[in-house]
């Protein structure tokens, strides 16, 4: 078997994981506005269901690192899928019984398989192949995991036959008994996939190694990197507002009064996709990774400026200029990170991993000002979110004293 063979069957597996930690995020989109006609909660409240399926990120995202040591990263991979299987029941118990409350520990239950998913997926593609060319690869695993987004809202709004105004908490049973069968499978197809354990350069090195040519030599903690502190930050941010362009569409669209408001759930992954593309074809060979996260940022502070300035119905598709400014921030976020970290590339992907939290308090913060100000004008939030992006991609990721 050649090099390239032995690359692309674990490209392949990870693609399938990518596209299932998309489809588990992309069931907010549908959750939110099912909630709120149907448990009668404000926007706040609803947007709740976020918050729960992020917050595990903080909790797990070093118990995950731990877990990885102990068992690898495809074990990992496997247990993450009986995780969301169990989450999908608890779904099933929450609609039945109409309760909200377990509706958040459902979704608490699917962001602890997401973090566990997360923690083993992301570095595990990003030292699969050199690094230099990380955000090529993190940008096809993009391109499956948003393209889930909207699958579960379009495949529910399908399987039941009713608009998302239309269906109530009773109708996700059948749906959702579906959804916990395929991750079942997709556990046991985890477990049996021919993925190589991988390891980062000098990773395995002792902490008084002077041949340890990262820049990890000398280091006795990993909070001693400034370039990832900093990346820690911009990642907190990014998954918050780029959670915010994939998770509010459905809701925006039936806040304004758009017919079939679930078809608008297309519009972010669209954008997300382009830029996915774009960074398969010129990086590195054309561009750097963190030359790409300075024009993904301007893109997406000049989308976000449109959102909110132009009349409501037209601002709807400028979410997908702003999700395409999203696009290549994760696959040039990562490596930027952890680069040079070289034993503790395990625990910085930890932290990173946490840092998801962010996908927690945005979206939550995006609820109230939407109760405070509207939907629309809510979207200034993203703006300062995509400044400090755009100042992490010229200065922050160079700091390395």
């Amino acid at each position: 078997m050649t090099s390239n063979n032995k690359t692309m069957i674990p490209l392949a597996f990870i693609g399938i994981m990518f596209f299932a930690i998309g489809f588990a995020l992309g069931i907010n989109s549908l959750l939110v506005p099912v909630l709120q006609g149907s448990l009668n909660i404000s926007n706040a409240a609803s947007y709740l269901i976020i918050a729960a399926t992020f917050i595990p990120f903080l909790l797990f995202g070093y118990p995950a690192g731990l877990t990885i040591k102990a068992i690898g990263y495809k074990k990992t991979m496997s247990l993450s899928f009986f995780i969301f299987a169990v989450a999908f029941y608890l779904f099933i118990l929450s609609a039945n019984r109409g309760s909200f409350t377990l509706f958040l520990l459902a979704s608490f239950v699917s962001g602890a398989g997401n973090a566990y998913l997360q923690a083993s997926v992301n570095p595990y593609i990003t030292i699969l192949g050199p690094l230099e060319s990380a955000a090529k690869r993190i940008s096809i695993m993009g391109i499956c995991n948003k393209l889930a987004w909207p699958i579960p809202s379009i495949f529910i709004v399908w399987l039941i036959g009713k608009d998302v105004n239309k269906i109530g908490i009773s109708d996700l049973e059948y749906p959702f008994l579906i959804i916990i069968l395929a991750f079942v499978i997709l556990g046991i197809m985890a477990f049996f996939a021919p993925l190589p354990e991988v390891k980062a350069e000098g990773e395995d090195a002792p902490a008084d190694n002077v041949a340890d040519e990262s820049n990890s030599s000398g280091k006795t903690s990993v909070f001693q990197f400034p370039h990832l502190l900093l990346g820690c930050i911009a990642l907190f941010l990014y998954v918050g507002v780029e959670t915010v362009s994939l998770g509010t569409l459905v809701d925006y669209a039936n806040s304004i009064g758009l017919a079939n408001a679930a078809n608008y759930a297309w519009i972010a992954p669209i954008g997300i996709v382009i830029g996915y593309i774009c960074g398969i074809i010129f990086i590195p060979r054309y561009i750097s990774q963190a030359t790409a996260l300075k024009i993904c940022s301007i893109v997406a502070i000049i989308g976000s400026i449109l959102v909110v300035i132009t009349p409501s119905d037209i601002s709807i598709y400028f979410v997908s200029l702003m999700a395409l400014g999203c696009s290549l921030m994760w696959p040039a976020l990562w490596p930027l990170a952890i680069a040079d970290l070289g034993r503790f590339t395990k625990t910085g992907s930890s932290l990173l991993i946490m840092a998801m939290f962010g996908g927690a308090v945005i979206p939550t913060v995006y609820g109230w000002l939407k109760d405070a100000c509207g939907a629309q004008q809510a979207y200034w939030l993203c703006l300062p979110c995509f400044l400090f992006i755009l100042y992490y991609g010229m200065y922050g990721c160079k700091i390395r004293k």
